[in-house]
């Protein structure tokens, strides 16, 4: 008995005390982060958000996991002096700057999750290596939110005072062999207990707990973000590759059912110019002419010359954005490209040779141009411009006037919009792209216009109606021009942004777009309203049909204008699942197996009818999003997207 004396109670215990301190503080985090968010995350009762938070707890474990497992060490490790005061100020500084690091990411995500709609991962790696003013947008989004600093704060001052109240008395081991024969095994059995607790499981079987885990306990796929905690959503996606190779069907159903490649035979003798308008998180919301129908009460546009140009346009009031950053957008919209789970344009295979809309429009004789006005390599853009092969990129540096920069990202978009009206079509035809960059977070306009917009619900709402009214002032002067009467005009948004109406709270209208072909030349018949469903990757196609491109193109979007019928499958992804609407369903897929099916109606994901229906068509749907995933990753990974 006199062996198990020198077993180290005192400090395994104080040890299990530090460790559930951490619990308790993620479940304080994991309350606030859904406080801060209940508008977009809905939760029907009390008991409902207790079983999502105790459900959470396997991700906090492993999430606490990874930052402790050195100080779990070295609580443990048996060097005779870890009770000495010094030892212990050496592990309360790593304790609790390990901790406080990984803590305050929860709290980034109270603020960001609104624009993301996801919890942080690794891919913030690859917006924030683009860009120079990340210091700047930090300390402008604390003091538009203090109350997150406030917050982390209190709770980490309140941490430390907890710590504090239990302290290891100081000891020297009076038997030596038995003080290191006993910290050996406690060291051995809690390594076992850290690779089980951050795997999620014990079984050598099962996989470690992922991002898409989540959703096994949860009523609709956004309460995943709930049991989540963005420190784990950031480890588990660290270094992460999820472009595998899969095989679930032959290549002769993807040839019949999904066709990657397409061909159309207008004839086309003049060869319109093309402008494509990305226009800076332009949620569908925003816009009156896409929510006629849509029995919004008390509805509010905030684009008053976008809904007059639809007047004259044609206009797609059901489009969906296929991915959640800008970026996607410009390898969705361009290329044809959506982005998953992981994205395409952060992986390993971005770089390479890709058939696009710049590929086909340069092989038609085109000049091809891509205006941004933030500095030169911003976003990606310039990277990914020059891989998909624009002749010509102009930006904040090209415009050369500093003193019409916001501060922050970009040129105004009035003034620079501007340069692009009178820039452009020097050479003919032309295709060229712009990206708008003001209605963007810190939701500023310039001082001049205080006043001019009305405030509106949300932030986005005033910077948004200055975008409007930018591009009103740039058809102004692009009427003027004479490239103007032979162009093709696209908008879209790269994807929304804040919410205020319920309609836009639902999953699925968390991509929701709008999509506008307009030509002041009546020969291209651009009028109307198609409620056809449609996305961003149709554009490609489309706009390829349009200038009379008749050789194959590689797309997994469609012409919207064709009177070919090519299947219609739309793509996206929230960053833990794959989402597919075909026919009259909507599937979830989380790489390996559909996790949900949902009417197609029913886009807040509410009633999941996966085990409750099986026919046909929900057995060929299911089939058809597990090949079209197929062919995707295929395509990817064996560099195919040419």
């Amino acid at each position: 008995m006199n062996f198990f004396k020198e077993f180290r109670k005192q400090e395994v215990l104080i040890l299990c005390y530090r460790v559930f301190l951490a619990f308790v503080f993620y479940q304080i985090a994991r309350f606030l982060f859904w406080f801060f968010n209940k508008d977009l995350i809905k939760i029907d009762c009390v008991a409902d958000y207790f079983g999502l938070a105790y459900h959470g707890i396997a991700f906090d474990l492993t999430a606490i996991l990874y930052v402790n497992s050195l100080f779990i060490l070295l609580s443990l490790i048996p060097i005779i002096i870890n009770t000495k005061k010094t030892y212990q100020k050496v592990l309360f500084w790593l304790y609790f700057i390990t901790n406080g690091i990984a803590y305050s990411m929860n709290f980034g995500d109270f603020i960001y999750y609104k624009f993301s709609q996801t919890r942080l991962t690794s891919a913030a790696f690859q917006v924030a290596k683009h860009e120079t003013n990340i210091l700047k947008v930090f300390t402008v989004s604390t003091k538009e939110h203090p109350f997150v600093i406030f917050w982390f704060v209190v709770l980490m001052v309140l941490w430390v005072f907890l710590y504090k109240r239990f302290k290891i008395q100081e000891r020297k081991p009076v038997k030596k062999i038995p003080y290191f024969a006993l910290s050996v095994i406690t060291i051995c059995i809690s390594a076992v207990l850290i690779v089980g607790g951050i795997r999620g499981d014990f079984r050598h079987s099962t996989r470690p707990i992922n991002l898409v885990d989540a959703n096994k306990f949860v009523k609709t796929p956004l309460q995943g973000n709930v049991v989540l905690n963005s420190t784990f959503s950031f480890f588990r996606t660290l270094g992460s590759n999820n472009f595998k190779e899969v095989n679930f069907v032959d290549e002769k159903f993807i040839d019949e059912n999904i066709q990657p490649y397409k061909i159309y035979d207008r004839q086309v003798t003049d060869k319109p110019n093309i402008i494509i308008f990305i226009v800076e998180s332009f949620g569908r919301e925003y816009s009156g002419a896409f929510n006629k129908d849509k029995n919004i009460k008390n509805y509010v546009s905030y684009t008053p010359f976008i809904d007059s140009l639809a007047n004259e346009s044609l206009i797609f009031p059901n489009t969906f954005a296929n991915g959640r950053q800008s970026i996607h957008g410009m390898s969705s919209i361009l290329a044809g490209i959506p982005s998953l789970t992981d994205a395409f344009t952060s992986s390993p295979y971005s770089n390479q040779k890709i058939q696009s809309i710049v590929s086909v429009c340069n092989e038609m004789g085109y000049d091809t141009s891509f205006y941004h006005g933030a500095p030169n390599g911003s976003m990606g853009f310039l990277g990914f411009g020059n891989i998909l092969g624009f002749k010509n990129y102009f930006g904040k540096d090209e415009y050369n006037h500093n003193e019409d920069f916001d501060g922050m990202w970009a040129i105004w978009d009035e003034p620079f919009l501007q340069y692009f009206a009178k820039n452009v079509g020097k050479t003919k035809p032309f295709m060229s792209t712009v990206f708008t960059a003001s209605s963007h977070h810190p939701f500023k306009i310039p001082e001049k216009y205080s006043g001019k917009f009305k405030k509106g619900n949300v932030e986005m709402h005033e910077p948004m109606q200055y975008t409007d009214y930018s591009i009103k002032k740039y058809f102004e002067t692009a009427k003027k021009q004479s490239w103007f009467n032979n162009t093709i005009f696209v908008f879209t948004g790269d994807h929304p942004n804040q919410i205020y109406y319920p309609e836009y709270e639902k999953a699925m209208n968390r991509f929701a777009v709008p999509l506008i072909f307009y030509s002041p030349n009546p020969k291209f018949n651009l009028k109307g309203v198609n409620n056809e469903l449609a996305q961003q990757i149709d554009i490609y196609p489309t706009v390829a049909d349009l200038i009379g491109y008749n050789k194959k193109i590689r797309s997994w979007g469609r012409s919207l204008l064709s009177e070919k019928k090519y299947p219609s499958l739309i793509v996206n992804s929230d960053g833990t699942s794959e989402q597919f609407i075909y026919g009259n369903y909507i599937y979830r897929f989380d790489g390996k197996n559909i996790t949900g099916i949902y009417d197609k109606n029913d886009l807040g994901f509410e009633n999941n009818l996966n085990d409750k229906i099986k026919t046909p068509e929900t057995e060929k749907g299911k089939m058809i999003a597990k090949a079209w995933y197929q062919d995707y990753m295929n395509r990817v990974i064996n560099r195919k997207l040419n």
